[in-house]
């Protein structure tokens, strides 16, 4: 059996859907930075291709599944 890691947009780290968190969670970086690297890009690409790339990635990640304790 394979241990295959998976991109999931995070319940417990989330200001808007989540994306950013799971990201961060994926990638093991302070999702704050990936949020401020995001902003900072959005703000140079005159922030509607940013929009359209967030929705997009809203749409494709799928919701973390919650573990039963």
């Amino acid at each position: 059996m394979t241990n295959t890691k998976r991109v999931y947009r995070s319940n417990e780290n989330k200001v808007l859907a989540g994306v950013f968190g799971g990201l961060g969670d994926y990638f093991d970086i302070d999702p704050t930075l990936l949020r401020l690297a995001y902003v900072l890009l959005a703000v140079a690409s005159a922030i509607v291709p940013s929009v359209i790339a967030y929705v997009i990635a809203v749409l494709v990640m799928p919701i973390k599944p919650t573990t039963a304790v």
